[in-house]
């Protein structure tokens, strides 16, 4: 998913903030951005940052809604055109996910990380993170379900997992082969 294309100078500052403080807040983590970093990058003043967000929490939470819409949009998207492929939802879900983990700026789950990070001092964000996992189930769900199968929980564990082991280095291929054997014990495909 690669959601920062647009030119930062083109937004309005309140987008300007959120999708600058998006793609730091992936690439090096919530609590190691700043908020001065984030007025820097978006070419805001102080003053226009705490007026569009009264707090980094606040922010943290958008940047949360704005990457779970744009995160499922991606992977709805994806599923659809590898499944209209010709692939069946197995390997259409296998490409989908080697296809973000093949991309430059891949750092693993935001609402995973945003979990290790924030989830024991704000309940709001296991929150997001559950109905973000939730929703990717529901997705799953309908993507298998030509195959008689209601695993949308199950395989979102395994998506997790293999997302988990993309991030940490393992190899992409050794990870998807993995999950494809996780996938069809699931399915029984």
């Amino acid at each position: 998913m690669n959601s920062d294309t647009q030119s930062l100078d083109s937004l309005p500052p309140r987008e300007r903030i959120l999708v600058a403080a998006h793609g730091l807040f992936y690439r090096d983590g919530i609590r190691a951005t700043g908020v001065d970093r984030i007025i820097d990058l978006s070419m805001v003043s102080k003053v226009t940052f705490y007026r569009q967000y009264a707090s980094k929490d606040e922010l943290i939470k958008a940047y949360l809604d704005y990457r779970h819409q744009g995160w499922m949009s991606w992977f709805n998207s994806s599923l659809m055109q590898h499944s209209r492929d010709g692939a069946g939802a197995a390997a259409a879900l296998a490409r989908t996910l080697g296809d973000w983990f093949g991309q430059s700026g891949f750092r693993g789950c935001a609402f995973l990380n945003a979990a290790a990070e924030l989830g024991s001092a704000d309940p709001a964000i296991l929150e997001m993170v559950r109905r973000h996992k939730n929703e990717m189930a529901g997705v799953l769900d309908a993507l298998f379900a030509r195959d008689a199968v209601c695993a949308g929980q199950r395989l979102s564990l395994a998506v997790d997992g293999a997302i988990v082991h993309a991030q940490m280095g393992q190899p992409r291929d050794e990870v998807l082969e993995n999950f494809k054997a996780v996938v069809e014990r699931i399915v029984g495909s």
